[in-house]
């Protein structure tokens, strides 16, 4: 029984770091649509009073959320190909999420990638996200910072936050070719 319970433990703690290799090797060839929910932000949903133009009335990063943030920006810098452009959401969480990973030049805001006010946002958001993947032709990686909701509205699955998830793109079909946990 412990010889079983010890493979068990092995298999499920094995598969996430292959997961992980997987989308390192892609990300080295570039290329790559990487989508990724932002960083550790405590709570969920914003107050009553949430402004997207002030941070002071939105759910924000912590201290650990901008740590794994940087983090993040340093592994992508040493073990993948250059990141040619970075799309984030307006929300500070997306934005500071995409700032302290790779850098404020390298950050372009783009309202697609927000929370949608409704189900008929979502559709044209949607449509917008599809189009700016779908012409992405670089030789670096393209990051898009969001929500957990737009990332399951995309590819119909979730992420954790700070996890990047490689794209395999073919028209409206979008799919998790690999991903990568960030801790």
């Amino acid at each position: 029984m412990f010889r079983q319970l010890v493979a068990i433990f092995l298999l499920f703690s094995v598969f996430p770091a292959q997961a992980t290799e997987a989308g390192w090797a892609l990300l080295r060839n570039g290329g790559q649509v990487v989508l990724m929910r932002h960083a550790i932000a405590p709570g969920s949903g914003d107050p009553a009073n949430f402004d997207i133009e002030n941070c002071g009335t939105q759910r924000n990063l912590s201290e650990r959320g901008r740590l794994q943030a940087r983090r993040i920006g340093a592994l992508v810098d040493a073990r993948a190909a250059p990141v040619e452009k970075v799309l984030a959401s307006r929300y500070c969480r997306t934005r500071d999420t995409a700032t302290q990973a790779f850098g404020s030049d390298m950050v372009e805001l783009f309202p697609a990638l927000d929370l949608p006010a409704d189900d008929s946002a979502m559709e044209k958001q949607k449509a917008e996200i599809l189009a700016r993947i779908n012409d992405y032709t670089g030789s670096g990686n393209l990051f898009l910072i969001t929500h957990l909701e737009i990332i399951e509205a995309l590819i119909g699955a979730s992420a954790r936050e700070g996890e990047a998830i490689i794209l395999s793109r073919g028209g409206d079909n979008l799919h998790a070719a690999a991903r990568i946990k960030f801790n």
